[in-house]
């Protein structure tokens, strides 16, 4: 008997010999005086035994049994599961391991068994968080952050970019550092998947923004250009997308916010899908985003999307890419980065005129290739034959 069914015994007890009344047994008890009538039934039945709970000593029939209680131990001290979180770790036993758990039960069975979580929860300093936009696609923040992904001790570059309104992951992209290509293939798979959004909200890395003016020819001043964009400006402007620079990292606080959660949970994701590389690492993350969506999205406030299709006719590629201009000398060659490169004209294609100016594109996914009025042509790389002196000649293979 324990020391408070004691206390209960010995007032109840006083009830009987007539030494306290009912109402003071129930002040001192903290009871109802109609819970105190019946236990003073039972005590005068059949003793102290009546203050015993009918359940005590017998194991709950809703209770978890101790050879699960030990596989889920042993699962999260496993190589796969010890750097997940409980939250994690319960949404994993459901989806991989088919073990349905309520958090309490998880929290306490792994807390019995003297394992923390990975990532406690801190106490945050309050501040005011910016209201989110009413319309999916109206703002999209964008971003990129360098982590140990793969558990293998290198840290690459994850490009991201999450939905303002909903909080909806619409592009993730991983490349060895941050760079134009891995924020590109970000907005492709957004672009391609949701749409082309209102605006961007991105910090001022020289990638996104100008650092300073560069030297305009007479032609882009005569447009009225005052400063060079950068490749990601120029394809934002083709696309009509408005960049908007964030002046610290509070300011974009949703996708910094995104990052903890991710540095928290894709290096386990990673783990247990097998992922070595990081072009196997981009192929999971398209459906991963779908998932990653379905837990931690929010309704937006309006339903009506801001997100525009893209047109009929545009080609993407020749957009999300590099753009200079170069003049082709006789033989359709010309110098691009300190390579050079011929174009190859089809039969159906019109030929290039000599020392004419075309638009090179260049792009790591699908090469480099020329367009001249409104014309797609083909390259190759291009090597000068080597010269041999007089009285030398090419040796017989």
């Amino acid at each position: 008997m324990s020391q408070e069914q004691l206390k209960r015994y010995t007032v109840i007890q006083k009830t009987l010999e007539g030494i306290m009344t009912v109402k003071e047994a129930a002040e001192v008890l903290g009871l109802s005086a109609r819970q105190v009538i019946r236990l003073r039934k039972g005590v005068r039945e059949i003793g102290a035994c009546a203050l015993i709970h009918k359940n005590q000593g017998r194991k709950p029939v809703h209770a978890i049994p101790e050879e699960l209680k030990q596989k889920i131990i042993n699962l999260k001290m496993s190589d796969v599961y010890k750097d997940a979180n409980f939250k994690h770790f319960q949404e994993l036993l459901d989806r991989v391991e088919n073990i349905k758990l309520s958090y309490s039960a998880l929290y306490g069975i792994l807390s019995g068994a003297g394992i923390k979580s990975p990532k406690k929860k801190r106490r945050f300093k309050p501040h005011r968080r910016r209201k989110r936009k009413p319309q999916i696609g109206l703002l999209i923040q964008m971003d990129a952050t360098p982590y140990d992904w793969l558990g293998d001790g290198s840290k690459y570059a994850l490009h991201g970019a999450i939905d303002d309104a909903t909080g909806n992951i619409v592009g993730l992209y991983m490349t060895k550092n941050e760079c134009l290509q891995g924020y590109f293939e970000t907005c492709r798979y957004m672009i391609l998947n949701f749409g082309i959004p209102v605006s961007l909200y991105c910090d001022r890395h020289a990638i996104f923004l100008s650092t300073k003016a560069g030297k305009l020819s007479i032609e882009e001043q005569l447009e009225g250009k005052v400063c060079n964009d950068t490749q990601f400006q120029r394809a934002m402007k083709e696309l009509g997308v408005t960049i908007i620079p964030a002046r610290s990292p509070q300011a974009k606080g949703r996708i910094e916010r995104l990052w903890n959660t991710l540095q928290s949970r894709l290096p386990v994701e990673f783990k247990i899908a097998g992922i070595k590389t990081i072009d196997e690492a981009n192929e999971f993350l398209k459906g991963y985003i779908h998932e990653f969506n379905r837990i931690f999205s929010v309704e937006p406030q309006k339903a009506e999307s801001a997100f525009r299709p893209l047109p009929e006719g545009v080609d993407l590629d020749c957009i999300l890419c590099v753009k200079q201009k170069r003049k082709a000398d006789n033989g359709g060659v010309f110098s691009f980065y300190g390579k050079q490169f011929k174009i190859i004209q089809k039969e159906n294609q019109p030929s290039i005129p000599a020392h004419t100016t075309v638009n090179v594109f260049i792009s790591s996914i699908t090469g480099v290739w020329v367009e001249y009025n409104g014309r797609i042509y083909e390259t190759v790389p291009f090597v000068k034959p080597k010269k041999f002196a007089a009285g030398d000649s090419p040796k017989e293979p």
